[in-house]
Parts: structure tokens; C-alpha cells; sequence
């Protein structure tokens, strides 16, 4: 660093109480609330996370509402925000909460830790916003600040980059007065979300500009350095909306499963094509298919076929019946959501409106 920790602090403390974003989780520091925003905002933008995070808040305000609350309607509220299994370790959490320690958050960074679903940066983001505890937070957005300070051009997803760099951090917080501790978490994140962002950094906005090693050498836009892409894998799916007068045919994810457990599905197979032995339990007529569309998780794109049929008999396998009119109490994965949006005709770059049916 060019310049001691306390002049560092100093700059950007004053930086971020001009600048800050009036984002609806700052303000009092709650730990319930720091520890949903937190979660939320794992890998997911600001303005995605703040509708939901106040829909979360209003309906389960503490500890104890989010312990007691229907799996149902906490997939539901989640639905669309992403990686879904977030909610659940959430939901185990508040009760570990409630059944261990009568609902109180624990202002001890080992004990939030050891709490289901939060890793060292979301204890540390708890223990000094909401405890004011001398605990650096390194989020992405603070690891490209730090990254482009030191101008460090090593591989940053390297256990002994991050070490190096969660060091310099440490010595910033450890410069941060007592009462000051939440808001320098806060304000490293905040730079590097406003102004040292990934691809176009506002340098000349930085309040470290002056000792940023990175800005002097000319390196700043091209840290931190990230290992080439992987291969994106390519995967066929057939979706099928099996109709039975005004019902459909879906099943419920068990709670435990390991992707959107609690969701809702079609019945989906790893096929390009659909045929009747997929759902061999039911009578299956006028199988059409009506549309194609894409769907991408991480490195993983999906080309989903959508097919619709007139199903007659008994379900197995954990399919039911669900009426129509049910579907928008429902909490549906993404991919039965785009299908019957597709089916519906709402998509009309995939669907052929002639042949679309109305369901």
C-alpha cells in the first residue's frame, strides 16, 4: 500500500457517507436483516435483490417468523431471485436460531459462522455491520478493490491470493475506529459496486486513486486476473404439458433436493425428443410440439423442446393433477415457467402463433 491504513480509512469512510447508495437494508444495524440482505446478494445485483428483500422483510420480520414460515410461501417469495437452495439454508438457520438460542442472533463470529448456509465472508459482513466487530468482509466487489490497490496480478481465485489480499484488509479494519467498523465494511463493498466496477473503473471518482498500485501501472481495468472460462456443456430437454381437461400434470420437488427443492415441474427428460414411454403411466393423444427455448444456469445452456399432449389415467412417479387456476399460487422452477409462458403464447420469438394452444 502507498499510503498507512488510517489515511486509506479515512478517505474512504468520507467517500462513502457522501456517496453511499440509500439502499433499504443500511440504516439500523440489524443483524436479521444484514444476515437476509447478505444472503440475497450473493451472486445477485442490487437492484434485483432490493423488491424482493422488501417483500421478504414485511412478511417474515424476525427470526422467529421466517423460522415459522410455510415452505410454500417462502419458495414463492423466492421465486425468480435464483439459487434457490439460499431460502432453504435460510429457513434452517432461523430455526437452529429459535430452537438454540430463543431467537437471538449470536454477536460471536464463530458462532454465526457455524450457522447452516453462511461462509466466512457473510459471518464477517454480520459481525462487523451489525456488532461492529474488527472482521474484514471480501466479497467480490472487495477483492477487485483490493486486487487493483496492490496491483496484484496473480490468479485471484488462488487460496494464497485470497490470503494475501484478506490480510491487506485486515490491516485496513484493524486501522477503523470502534462505531466505524459496519460502515467501512460497507463503503469497500460500495466502491467496488459504483466505482472500481469490473470492466470501466471510475478511477478519477476513487477517493484511492493516489495510492492505487494498479491506476499508476495502467493495470487496473484488467484485474482482478480470473482463470479461462470453462467450456459451457450444452444439454437437449423435452418439457411436456400433459393436459386433463382443466388440470395439468406436475409434481413438487421434495424439500431436500439439491436444485429449487420445493418447486414445482413438468415432467422434463434429457432428450431432444419426446415420446409416450416418457410418461408410460398415462394414456397420452395428440402429442404436438409447439416451440423451442433456451435456458442457461452458470456454465450449463439448456435447449428446451416444448410439447403438449391430452393425458388420460393415473400419474406416477410423484406427478399429479393440478388445476389451472392453481398455477399462480404455485411456486414453478424456471423451466415449467417459461414452457407454459410459451404455451400461452407469450413468447413469440420461439412459439409459432398458429399452432400455439390456448391452455
Amino acid at each position: 500500500m502507498k499510503s498507512e491504513p488510517a489515511t486509506l480509512v479515512r478517505r474512504l469512510l468520507a467517500w462513502y457517507r457522501e456517496n453511499r447508495r440509500d439502499l433499504p437494508w443500511r440504516g439500523a444495524p440489524d443483524a436479521y436483516r444484514v444476515w437476509v440482505s447478505e444472503v440475497m446478494l450473493q451472486q445477485t445485483r442490487v437492484e434485483t435483490v432490493r423488491p424482493y428483500y422488501e417483500r421478504f422483510v414485511q412478511l417474515f420480520p424476525d427470526v422467529a417468523a421466517l423460522a415459522a414460515a410455510p415452505w410454500d410461501d417462502l419458495f414463492r417469495l423466492w421465486a425468480g431471485l435464483g439459487y434457490y437452495r439460499r431460502a432453504r439454508l435460510l429457513q434452517d438457520a432461523a430455526r437452529q436460531l429459535r430452537d438454540r438460542n430463543g431467537g437471538r442472533f449470536p454477536e460471536n463470529y464463530d458462532a454465526i459462522r457455524a450457522l447452516p448456509g453462511i461462509g466466512e465472508y457473510t459471518a464477517a459482513a454480520i459481525a462487523s455491520i451489525a456488532f461492529d466487530q474488527p472482521r474484514a468482509a471480501l466479497d467480490g466487489n472487495a477483492y477487485r478493490v483490493l486486487a487493483r490497490l496492490a496491483d496484484d496480478r496473480r490468479e485471484i481465485a488462488k487460496s494464497a491470493v485470497k490470503q494475501s489480499l484478506g490480510t491487506t484488509a485486515q490491516l485496513l479494519m484493524d486501522a477503523v475506529h470502534t462505531g466505524e467498523r459496519g460502515d467501512f465494511t460497507q463503503a469497500l463493498m460500495e466502491l467496488g459496486a459504483t466505482v472500481c466496477v469490473p470492466r470501466a473503473p471510475r478511477c478519477e471518482a476513487c477517493p484511492w486513486v493516489a495510492a492505487c498500485a494498479g491506476f499508476a501501472a495502467g493495470s487496473a481495468p484488467d484485474l482482478p486476473t480470473k482463470a479461462p472460462r470453462r467450456t459451457s456443456l450444452r444439454i437437449s430437454l423435452a418439457v411436456v404439458i400433459a393436459r386433463c381437461g382443466d388440470d395439468l400434470l406436475l409434481r413438487q420437488r421434495p424439500p431436500e433436493a439439491a436444485v429449487m427443492p420445493g418447486f414445482w415441474e413438468l415432467p422434463t427428460v434429457p432428450s431432444e425428443t419426446f415420446d409416450k414411454t416418457h410418461l408410460a403411466s398415462l394414456r397420452l393423444e395428440g402429442v404436438e410440439r409447439i416451440g423451442t427455448f433456451g435456458h442457461a444456469i452458470t456454465t450449463t445452456n439448456y435447449t428446451c423442446q416444448v410439447y403438449v399432449a391430452e393425458a388420460f389415467g393415473s400419474p406416477g412417479n410423484g406427478y399429479g393433477w393440478v388445476a389451472r387456476s392453481q398455477l399462480g399460487s404455485l411456486p414453478l422452477a424456471t423451466i415449467a415457467s417459461k414452457a407454459l409462458r410459451l404455451a400461452l403464447g407469450e413468447d413469440s420469438r420461439t412459439a409459432d402463433p398458429k399452432r400455439v394452444p390456448r391452455l
